[in-house]
C-alpha cells in the first residue's frame, strides 16, 4: 500500500518525517508540483507540494470555498502522479469529502487515458460535512463504506447514501495498539496488563491525582472524559456527568477543549464551580495526560449524540477503563452493556450463540439510549453502584475489557475482502 497526501507546511515539524527525500516533479494544474516521499511506520507515503503555495498554510481547513478548490486540486494532482509515474494500483481508496472528487475525476479523466487498472473505494468518516461531494463519490465508487456497521444503518436513508445502498457497508475502525499499549507506555508509572490490572491502574490513579491535584485519601471511583467539546460529543451530558460523579462521591477528570468560544466559556464556568480536589478540568491537547487518564480512571464516559466510530471507548478498554457510552454508531458496535447485551456480546466478541457458557461473557461496559440527563444517569449510576457495591466484579470487568481485541486485526481482513469484491466488480 502507498499513501498520497498534500504536503502542508505544518507536517515539516513531525519527527516521523525527518527522512523525507525528493521523488519527482511534474507540471500540472498550471504549476510545477514537487513530490517528496518518506517511509512512515513501514508504509510508503508521498507528499504533493504545488509551487502555487496552496498548502503552505498552518492548518488543514480554512474557508469552505478555499478548501473546496484546494482539495479538488490535490485529488487531481494525486491521480496525475499515479499516471505520470506509471503506477497501476488495484484500488484507489479515498476518504471523506476532502478527497471525494477523486472518484469522478478518475473515471472521467484518467481511466481511459492510461491509468486503466484501479477500482475505487470510498469511506465516509462523518456525513456531517460535504454531503454533496460524498454523494458524488458514492455514485462513482465500486464500493463505499463508513466506519461502523451501526453508523451505516443510521445514515442509510440519507440522500447521499441511499441511491447507492447496495454497495454500502460499515467496517469498524481499529486503534493503534503500539501507541496505546499499557505494557509499554512511557507516560505511565508502571507497565500493566489484564493479569495485574488492579495494581497497574492504582499506580496510574495515584500519578493522575498527583498531576491534577486531586485528593488521594478517598476510596472513590475516578471518571474521565477525553473529548473535543462540541455539540456532537454530548456537552450537556458531559456537564451533567461532572455534577453527578462528584455528587456520588467520585472524582471527575476532563481533558478537552471547545473550538466554539461560547461553549469553552461554559466549561470554564464549570471548572470554577467544580474544580478542586474532587474535579480536574484541563482545556488543552495533551497526549501524555490522555494516556494517564485512560490508565488512571475507572470509567471513561463517551455520551455522543452521534459517533461514526469513536476510538475513545476502545482506547479506554485497552487500559482497563470501563466505558460508559450512549448507544449510537460505533459506540453501539463496540460496547456491550453488562446488564442488557450478554447475548449480543457473546456473538460479537466470541462468535458464540450461548452467552451462558463458560468464558463467553463478552460484556464490557454500561450504555444508555436517550439524549437526556435521566438516560445518562441510568448508565452512570449503574456503573458507580457496581464500583461501590461489587468491587470484585468491577475489577474482573476491567481485566476482561483489557483482553478484548480492538486493533486493526479484524477490520483489515474486512477491508481486504472488500477490496477483492470491488476488483471483481
Amino acid at each position: 500500500a502507498e499513501i498520497i497526501l498534500p504536503r502542508y507546511d505544518f507536517l515539516l515539524a513531525s519527527p516521523l518525517l525527518q527522512g523525507t527525500t525528493f521523488e519527482t516533479e511534474m507540471d500540472w494544474g498550471g504549476c510545477k508540483n514537487f513530490v517528496t516521499t518518506c517511509i512512515v511506520e513501514g508504509v510508503r507515503v508521498f507528499f504533493i507540494e504545488p509551487s502555487n503555495g496552496m498548502f503552505k498554510v498552518g492548518s488543514v481547513y480554512s474557508t469552505p470555498s478555499e478548501d473546496e478548490g484546494k482539495f479538488e486540486f490535490f485529488c487531481k494532482s494525486a491521480l496525475e502522479f499515479l499516471l505520470q509515474t506509471g503506477r497501476q494500483p488495484d484500488i484507489i481508496h479515498c476518504h471523506d469529502w476532502s478527497s471525494a472528487t477523486t472518484a469522478r475525476a478518475y473515471w472521467q479523466d484518467y481511466h481511459h487515458y492510461g491509468l486503466w487498472k484501479p477500482k475505487v473505494v470510498f469511506t465516509i468518516h462523518n456525513l456531517e460535512f460535504g454531503a454533496g461531494a460524498i454523494g458524488d463519490a458514492a455514485m462513482n465508487a465500486q464500493k463505499f463504506t463508513t466506519v461502523s456497521p451501526s453508523y451505516a444503518g443510521e445514515v442509510g436513508g440519507h440522500p447521499s447514501v441511499n441511491p447507492h445502498i447496495g454497495k454500502f457497508s460499515g467496517i469498524i475502525n481499529g486503534i493503534d495498539t503500539d501507541i496505546w499499549d499499557p505494557m509499554d507506555d512511557q507516560f505511565l508509572p508502571i507497565p500493566y496488563c489484564s493479569e495485574n490490572t488492579v495494581e497497574g491502574k492504582e499506580a496510574a490513579r495515584n500519578a493522575l491525582r498527583d498531576r491534577l491535584g486531586l485528593r488521594k485519601d478517598r476510596d472513590c471511583p475516578v471518571i474521565g472524559v477525553v473529548s473535543r467539546l462540541t455539540s456532537q460529543k454530548g456537552i450537556h451530558l458531559i456537564k451533567h456527568a461532572a455534577y453527578r460523579t462528584i455528587d456520588r462521591g467520585g472524582q471527575f477528570v476532563l481533558l478537552g477543549s471547545a473550538p466554539d468560544p461560547k461553549i469553552q466559556a461554559d466549561f470554564n464556568d464549570l471548572a470554577h464551580q467544580l474544580g478542586g480536589d474532587m474535579g480536574a478540568f484541563f482545556y488543552a491537547y495533551d497526549e501524555p495526560l490522555s494516556h494517564l487518564i485512560y490508565a488512571g480512571c475507572d470509567m471513561i464516559l463517551v455520551p455522543s449524540m452521534f459517533e461514526p466510530c469513536g476510538l475513545t471507548q476502545m482506547i479506554a478498554m485497552r487500559y482497563g477503563a470501563v466505558p460508559v457510552v450512549r448507544q449510537t454508531g460505533g459506540l453501539r458496535d463496540t460496547v456491550f452493556d453488562v446488564d442488557h447485551d450478554r447475548e449480543r456480546a457473546a456473538w460479537e466478541i466470541h462468535g458464540s450463540d450461548d452467552y451462558t457458557k463458560e468464558g463467553m461473557d463478552g460484556t464490557n461496559g454500561f450504555s444508555f439510549e436517550g439524549t437526556d440527563e435521566g438516560s445518562l444517569d441510568y448508565a452512570l449510576n449503574r456503573a458507580i453502584d457496581c464500583w461501590y457495591n461489587d468491587r470484585e466484579f468491577f475489577h474482573k470487568l476491567q481485566s476482561r475489557v483489557m483482553t478484548q481485541d480492538w486493533s486493526w486485526n479484524k477490520p483489515s481482513l474486512d477491508y481486504i475482502e472488500l477490496y477483492y469484491s470491488a476488483i471483481k466488480g
